[in-house]
Parts: structure tokens; C-alpha cells; sequence
């Protein structure tokens, strides 16, 4: 089947075969037909089929009679993130280049007032992300009342990021009799009420497994330590002939680092997530897709829809937390009937992870053996020397031996306990009290009378049949205390 095929007019016809495409993709061949007839449509199909054509081209035609207004769009497109809202404008400027059909980016990001003059001018197609087109609805910039034609692109992706009371909002605005095209990769339970909500009697259409992979695309997972896996992707895009590559990551600060430490190793790199500006993203979007750099670290803002020729390499520096977003991080290559090969890096704390994946896209991803330039344990391990070869410690210079007890010279000068007579008889506190003398002196009588003499108190009656031969101070255990 050709495009000549579907339907489409002569000057559409045109545009598509100067842009090189003469075949239609399975999703373009069913859609584009359907889409003519004004039904609405549920399209099923996993990333890099050529969704968008299948709804460009045939809006353009059906587009191409009547009168815009001002401030009243005549159709909307919705799309999740910037980057794919420009990329179906860009489609629109390629296709739609021999008809008179205006049309409007709306996305966060950029200047409001040059949208809402465009707007105020009359606008035949608005392509837009649903919190920018909230806000100027909001602010009375924006009539929905005269959109006949909805397209709600990558709804599971919308379902992800929040978007569902926004579009339920939105659509509840629309005319009730207009036509509606849902195009999504899955079809959960929310999207699947979605749809049933607000499209009528539609068209479904599927064209693969939802959330099969590609098979153009080899896939490998390698197992690395969290700590080694920089190392790895270096030494992959120096040994695995690399043209172009995507690296997503979950994080944001990740994409930063890594293509800082890129940078630092001599390759040409550049960056891409949802820290950075509109003006910014597109920017390193345009250097990636032009050649001035070959590697692009992106989050995954940047994995749905992004439509860049030649990508050879697809590297997941993390396994992704979400599964669905593992088909469409690797779906940048191998698009259009083109090869390519992806890696996932599987950290042990990865296992539950990559095992969703592979439970999704329901095939046992290979194991890539990596040679013996990089080890998992990582370059600093490999730098220390064995423990066994490490100086011993017995080479240290040992302590010198403490003298037993019975050597010291202070023990032997001191005079048995034994031999000291006046001592043998006296009680703990009286010890306590002469211990300073080692030898009996004929001085330590007088020393013991400031002691009989500080008792100001008597011991008990029990106790004073013996105090009159008793010639030394009261015991402690008998209770009384000297004041």
C-alpha cells in the first residue's frame, strides 16, 4: 500500500513524497483512512511506528476548509512534555507547507504574550501541554467552544506525569459532538475510562503487542557495581562503534554529572532534562540532532516521542524505576526500519527492576559479557595491593616487655605487711588513717590522739562494757560517727 493509497490530496501527497516517504506505516495506513471519515480512534502502538503522521496528515485535510476565529482554536493537540509539542509542529511545517493553515505552540517555558497574540489572531491547529493551555484558559485568554477536533497524544505517558484532571478538565470544555483521537502505548484501567468517557463509538486500532519491544533493536543488559558502571559506558562508547547514543538516567543531578564527566574524558557531550529552560533544551536538542555533539545524557522528559535520526546507541545508565519507560527509552533507536543496540545497566538493587521489564516485554534480555579491560569492582579496588603483600606488621618495631611485679625495685624496699607490729591489730580506719608510715616510729603514738580526741559523741549502750579497755578510735561498723 502507498500514501496514494489513503486518501489524502494531492498537495499532502506532494509534501510526503519531497519529505522522502512513500510507503505508509502500519499505524498511518489503518488511522489515516478512519481519521478521514471523522470517527474517533483509539490507537494502540508502541514508539517509533510513526504515530504522529497517522493524525498530521490527516488533520491537514480535513483542516483545509474552513474559517479560523479568534482566541477559538479550531483543533487541539495535546502533548505531555515541550519537546514533543515541538516536534509536531515541526511535522505540521513539513507537511501541511502547501496548504494556508496557521498554527500555535503553546508550552510552559517560553514568552505568554507572543502566544496569546497568536492565539488573538486565529489559529487553525494548537498544539499545546495541558498546564500551559490550563493556565491561559484560566486567564480568559483561550475559547474551547469551537475545537472540533481532539487529539490526546501519549495518554499513558499523561497518566504518569499527573496530567488526568487536566485533560478530564479540558475535555469536559470541548463541544460534545467533535472527533477524538487517543493515541497511547498501553492502555491501562484509567486510560481505558478515559477513553470510554469521553470518546464515542471509536475505532481501535493495534498495531503491536502494547509495550512490545522492538525487534530491530539488540538488546543487553551488563551487570556492574553502582560505583563501576562510569567506567563501563566509557568503555562501551569507545569499543562498541559508536555513532550517536541517548544515555537516560532516573535523576536529574545524574544526567548533569555524567555528562560533566563525559566532557572531562574527551567525548562531545551534551545534556538534556527538566532543570533546564525551554530556550536551553531546544538548544542542545538541535546541537545533538545536527552532529556537534554525538552523545546526549537525557531524563526521561526527553525518552517519549523524540523523533532524532540515527541514533545508534541507546545506554540505560539506570534501569528504569517504571518499566513502560524502558520500551520507550530504547525505542530512540531503531526507528524507521533502522538497527540499533541498547545496554541496561543492572546494579544488584536493580534485580526487581529489570525483572519487571523483562516480565513486560515478556523476553529474557541476554546478559552482554564484558572483556577484561574494566572489572566490576572498580578501578580503585584494582589499585590496592593484596593484603598478604601489605608490610606486616612484625616488621614494626616491638614493645619492650613491662618488668614482672615481683622485679620492681618500689616493691621489694617496702616491708611486709606481717612484720610491722603496731599495725597487725589496728582496724580498717586506723590503717587508713597511719598508712603513711612504713616502719614503726616512736613518734606514732602522738599522731593517734587528735584522733580519740575529735569524738564528741559516745558509742551505744551495748557497746560501753568494752569501751574501757579499748585504747584506739571507734571501728566504722559500730554506727557512730566522729563529728
Amino acid at each position: 500500500m502507498k500514501f496514494a493509497d489513503l486518501g489524502l490530496s494531492d498537495e499532502l501527497l506532494a509534501a510526503v513524497i519531497s519529505a522522502g516517504y512513500d510507503t505508509p506505516t502500519p499505524i498511518q495506513a489503518q488511522a489515516i483512512p478512519a481519521v478521514l471519515m471523522m470517527k474517533d480512534i483509539i490507537g494502540i502502538a508502541q514508539t517509533g511506528t510513526g504515530k504522529t503522521a497517522s493524525f498530521v496528515l490527516p488533520m491537514i485535510d480535513v483542516l483545509a476548509h474552513g474559517r479560523r476565529r479568534a482566541m477559538m482554536p479550531r483543533s487541539l493537540i495535546l502533548e505531555p512534555t515541550r519537546e514533543l509539542a515541538a516536534q509536531v509542529a515541526e511535522n505540521f511545517e513539513k507537511y501541511g507547507k502547501n496548504h494556508d493553515l496557521k498554527m500555535a505552540l503553546l508550552i510552559g517555558g517560553v514568552q505568554m504574550g507572543d502566544q496569546v497574540k497568536a492565539l488573538n489572531e486565529g489559529v487553525d491547529v494548537l498544539i499545546a501541554t495541558p498546564g500551559r493551555l490550563m493556565d491561559l484558559f484560566e486567564r480568559g485568554k483561550i475559547l474551547l467552544t469551537g475545537c472540533d477536533l481532539l487529539v490526546i497524544d501519549e495518554a499513558d505517558r499523561m497518566l504518569d506525569m499527573g496530567f488526568i484532571p487536566d485533560i478530564e478538565t479540558i475535555c469536559s470544555k470541548l463541544p460534545a459532538t467533535r472527533q477524538t483521537l487517543l493515541f497511547s502505548a498501553t492502555m491501562p484501567p484509567v486510560i481505558k475510562k478515559l477513553a470510554d468517557k469521553f470518546l464515542t463509538n471509536p475505532k481501535y486500532i493495534e498495531v503491536s503487542r502494547p509495550a512490545s519491544s522492538n525487534l530491530n533493536i539488540a538488546q543487553h543488559k551488563v551487570a556492574v557495581s553502582s560505583r563501576n558502571k562510569r567506567d563501563v559506558l566509557r568503555q562501551l562508547l569507545r569499543t562498541d562503534n559508536v555513532s550517536t547514543a541517548m544515555i537516560f538516567a532516573n535523576r536529574k543531578t545524574t544526567v548533569r554529572d555524567l555528562a560533566k564527566d563525559l566532557k572531562k574524558h574527551g567525548f562531545s557531550a551534551g545534556e538534556i532534562h527538566g532543570d533546564m529552560d525551554q530556550s536551553s533544551r531546544i538548544a542542545e536538542l538541535d546541537r545533538f540532532k545536527d552532529g556537534s555533539i554525538n552523545i546526549l545524557c537525557c531524563s526521561d522528559v526527553a525518552a517519549r516521542g523524540l523523533d532524532v535520526k540515527g541514533v545508534s546507541h541507546v545506554f540505560n545508565f539506570d534501569t528504569p524505576w517504571h518499566p513502560d519507560d524502558y520500551v520507550h527509552r530504547i525505542g530512540r533507536t531503531g526507528r524507521a526500519g533502522a538497527t540499533g543496540r541498547a545496554f541496561t545497566f543492572v546494579a544488584p538493587e536493580d534485580a526487581e527492576a529489570i525483572a519487571n521489564v523483562e516480565k513486560l516485554t515478556g523476553i529474557k534480555i541476554p546478559v552482554y559479557e564484558l572483556d577484561g579491560a574494566v572489572k566490576d569492582e572498580g578501578p580503585a579496588r584494582e589499585a590496592r595491593a593484596p593484603r598478604e603483600d601489605k608490610p606486616a606488621r612484625e616488621a614494626r618495631t616491638p614493645r619492650e616487655p613491662r618488668a614482672p611485679r615481683e622485679e620492681r625495685p618500689a616493691r621489694e624496699e617496702r616491708q611486709p605487711r606481717a612484720e610491722r607490729p603496731a599495725r597487725a591489730a589496728r582496724a580498717p580506719k586506723a590503717e587508713v588513717i597511719d598508712a603513711a608510715p612504713e616502719a614503726p616510729r616512736e613518734v606514732a603514738a602522738p599522731r593517734r590522739e587528735p584522733v580519740r580526741k575529735a569524738e564528741p559523741k559516745r558509742a551505744p549502750k551495748a557497746a560501753q562494757a568494752d569501751d574501757a579497755e579499748w585504747n584506739g578510735p571507734v571501728p566504722g561498723f559500730l554506727g557512730v560517727s566522729a563529728l
